[in-house]
């Protein structure tokens, strides 16, 4: 099913709807386009353009795959980064157990694809998803989800609308351990912990599973009380298991893991004790597959593990200067629709023209509209109308939302694939 449904993504006609491809490409299926091979600068394509470097995609890939099996880790990557069926799947030829996921939407377009182990990161009390999962999980015998519960109330809702579908199997929670007073979602004490568990326990829709959380919630983060709370997580599961809770698994998961973290969690997930059966050690890490210029360049663990490896930025957004009213000042034609800007404005990098590339020298992204990035300029700047601005972006998760086909380019801007998007 997975492979019949990615090639039909192939088979989808380019047209309007996707910005940045070129306009003499409409009518082509993706794949046809694909198979010209097109150059990302010059046949065509229409600024602003969003591109994914194919070589730093696969070195990505590639690391996370070795760190996880390197410290024995099984791997789960956060799929509301790229919202991509085509990662997805790249993600689990390089050995990722599965696909995290956020909300029900989300768990829906991985099922579109094939994906048949998902670890939802959030609570799930939405009486309509729940009887489709209960129908996704009848229907195929090879599909596993598991999801958080924090709440008896959580526990009582789950129940009534799973026994309201007819469930057939029971669905597999974890109790989510809050990161501490204040965070987001979880449950504060290790009494609730227990009182979530036993009404786990006390129907027969929901089977608890393990216990999860997400260390990047933890207040005045810093390596020392990520690692405390890690450890409560894992003392956690220990208390449960020795309490006979997790009677009649074949694993018991324990699962964290963002992406400024992941070193914190393998090193407390590696203090494991052996349990009554075998720990699924699940890391959940997303950002990695595009990495950025911005927020995870700065906190990425690899940064404090620089011998483990490095990641590598994968976006560039290529625009246009259209206006340089000013010695001291241009604009490009990309603004907010098209680049991230929640945690980090653009990051000027190079720029084309003539088809020479050299670096973006005395340039700096000041602002973004709807439509323009604003660029100061000083003196060293040699910046004309009609160059093309290649730009570095933070935040991925907000990244890949804005562009619904994105081309994947290799260092001479040959694009040999488009990766879909479903936000």
């Amino acid at each position: 099913m997975r492979n019949e449904a990615l090639a039909r993504l192939a088979e989808e006609r380019v047209d309007h709807r996707f910005k940045g491809l070129p306009p003499d490409a409409d009518g082509l299926t993706v794949a046809e386009l694909a198979a010209q091979r097109r150059n990302l600068f010059t046949d065509g394509f229409a600024t602003p353009v969003l591109a994914l470097s194919a070589e730093h995609l696969e070195h990505n890939l590639d690391l996370m795959e070795t760190y996880a099996t390197r410290h024995g880790l099984a791997f789960a990557p956060h799929g509301k980064t790229s919202m991509a069926p085509q990662l997805f799947q790249r993600q689990i030829e390089h050995g990722a157990w599965g696909i995290t996921l956020a909300v029900p939407h989300q768990v829906r377009v991985a099922r579109a694809y094939g994906t048949e182990r998902i670890f939802l990161a959030n609570e799930l009390v939405d009486a309509a998803a729940l009887r489709w999962i209960a129908a996704e999980l009848t229907a195929d015998p090879a599909f596993r989800l598991v999801c958080y519960v924090d709440s008896v109330r959580g526990v009582e809702l789950m129940d009534a609308a799973l026994r309201d579908a007819g469930a057939t199997r029971p669905v597999d929670v974890v109790v989510e351990l809050a990161a501490g007073e204040g965070a987001r979602t979880g449950v504060r004490t290790q009494a609730e912990c227990a009182a979530v568990a036993d009404a786990v326990a006390g129907v027969a829709t929901l089977r608890l599973a393990g216990v999860a959380g997400y260390e990047g919630e933890v207040p005045q983060a810093n390596p020392e009380r990520v690692h405390a709370w890690l450890r409560r997580l894992v003392t956690l599961a220990v208390e449960f298991d020795k309490a006979g809770r997790f009677a009649g698994l074949e694993e018991i998961v324990v699962s964290a893991g963002g992406s400024a973290w992941f070193d914190a969690v393998a090193d407390v997930f590696a203090e494991i004790p052996e349990l009554s059966v075998p720990v699924l050690k699940l890391l959940r890490s997303g950002a990695y597959v595009s990495h950025d210029d911005g927020h995870y360049r700065k906190l990425t663990p690899f940064n404090r593990v620089p011998q483990e490896g490095a990641l590598e930025p994968a976006f560039r957004l290529w625009a246009q200067v259209v206006s340089r009213p000013s010695p001291e000042q241009a604009f490009v034609n990309a603004g907010k629709r098209d680049a991230a800007y929640d945690l980090d404005l653009p990051f000027a990098q190079v720029v084309r023209r003539d088809g020479a590339e050299r670096p973006a020298t005395g340039i700096s992204v000041t602002a973004l509209s709807d439509q323009h990035a604003w660029l100061a300029t000083t003196g060293e700047a040699d910046l004309e109308v009609g160059d093309w601005l290649g730009m570095g972006l933070s935040h991925p998760c907000t990244s890949f939302d804005k562009w619904q086909l994105i081309p994947l380019a290799e260092a001479d801007g040959t694009v040999v694939d488009y990766i879909r998007t479903f936000f």
